[in-house]
């Protein structure tokens, strides 16, 4: 009897503690975990498992674990918003899987992204032939982004903190000098001072850094 109520006592503890845990992680839904994040999230269900699994171990012993992930994922948030190289080796990019039509081949295999994923991805999107696609991007969550040739174009950071995303210049049809002409039509020496830039319809959007609404 007292084994059952030490289990039930650890149980109950436990899930507050990670449901407290996961709150203080942050809010995403379940296919935008990152891999810090999936990696971190099934590390606290095992110790939480070993936890249950042995009622006689010490209680502290399966906290400590757990708030140490929990401040490694914190740590890994913070280096995350301050460097976008951390992002893209962490998070990874979006990858162009279709262009004006044509499957990009050579991404597909570098994400191992096979063409049975993609085409039961386009039905879902009620997309009815890769012709009628303008860009498809592969998420670094696995979803696929879809816009077709008579949408809206997607929004590609050129500038992303301060720094130039030149991989996304040639989706758009531009080139490096093209926006530092533009950034020097606008005002700006450089990009140091921009925290987000795009083009859209209505031309080039920017937002300094340390603006609010």
């Amino acid at each position: 009897m007292e084994d059952l109520l030490a289990v039930v006592w650890r149980t109950v503890f436990l899930y507050v503690l990670i449901i407290i845990v996961l709150r203080l992680m942050g809010k995403r839904e379940l296919g935008e975990l990152s891999v810090v994040d999936l990696v971190i999230s099934v590390l606290m269900a095992e110790v939480a498992a070993f936890a249950l699994d042995d009622p006689d171990s010490s209680l502290l012993m399966a906290i400590m674990p757990i708030l140490v992930l929990l401040l490694i994922q914190i740590s890994a948030s913070y280096i995350s918003l301050k460097s976008k190289k951390f992002r893209d080796v962490v998070e990874g990019d979006p990858s162009v899987i279709i262009r004006n039509g044509v499957i990009e081949e050579q991404n597909m295999r570098q994400q191992r992204y096979n063409i049975d994923d993609l085409l039961q991805q386009l039905r879902e999107q009620q997309v009815a032939s890769v012709r009628n696609v303008a860009y498809a991007f592969l998420e670094p969550s696995g979803n696929l982004a879809v816009f077709e040739k008579n949408s809206d174009k997607p929004i590609l950071p050129l500038i992303s903190d301060g720094v130039i995303q030149r991989e996304h210049l040639p989706l758009i049809g531009k080139d490096l000098e093209w926006l530092m002409n533009e950034l020097k039509d606008a005002g700006y020496s450089g990009p140091e001072q921009i925290f987000f830039c795009t083009l859209d319809k209505d031309g080039l959007h920017i937002q300094e850094k340390g603006r609010t609404g």
